[in-house]
């Protein structure tokens, strides 16, 4: 239910936990405890606290929703953009390679929409648009991949053999023969 495509709660995620902070206010008008509320909706003890402290300070409408903490700072228009970019490459804006950094990201947002992010609001933005973050696995300019494959079915099973073999009726590996 967090963090959904476009970031935070969606409208409906919203009027979800609006529907339970409702409840709970309804529930603390019956004279149901703290614990009691945080056991049926499902909450934790603090968040059935600050709901009640909310709540006898101001009533049902102290726990109504607020809207979204923030707007986002790309419109959708925009934002489809991007991803239209990101999908060009780093090459077809002027990077030497095909790798998509952070910075580059933080910086290509800059030159196409005059627009400010750190590097950790850079992060979170390609979390909401579904992007993941890969290290690209290094390896050895020599690695021959048909000879690892050869060593990993001829070669290493008899490698990995124990080197002793335990006596017969052993249970003990410290010391084989006894029993």
């Amino acid at each position: 239910m967090r963090y959904a495509q476009g970031g935070g709660l969606t409208a409906q995620g919203r009027a979800r936990r609006e529907q339970v902070r409702l409840e709970a206010a309804r529930r603390f008008g019956q004279g149901a405890s703290r614990a009691e509320v945080a056991r049926e909706l499902r909450v934790t003890p603090t968040t059935a606290s600050r709901w009640y402290k909310a709540w006898k300070n101001g009533g049902s409408a102290a726990l109504a929703s607020k809207g979204p903490a923030a707007r986002p700072r790309l419109d959708d228009g925009q934002t489809q953009r991007l991803e239209l970019e990101l999908g060009r490459g780093p090459l077809a804006h002027g990077w030497a390679d095909q790798r998509w950094t952070l910075a580059r990201i933080r910086d290509l947002i800059r030159r196409l929409f005059d627009i400010d992010y750190t590097v950790p609001g850079v992060w979170y933005l390609m979390d909401r648009l579904g992007w993941s973050a890969q290290k690209p696995a290094r390896q050895a300019i020599e690695r021959d991949p048909t000879a690892v494959e050869v060593w990993k079915k001829d070669v290493g099973p008899s490698a990995n053999r124990p080197r002793r073999p335990r006596a017969p009726g052993s249970s003990s590996k410290a010391n084989p023969g006894t029993t």
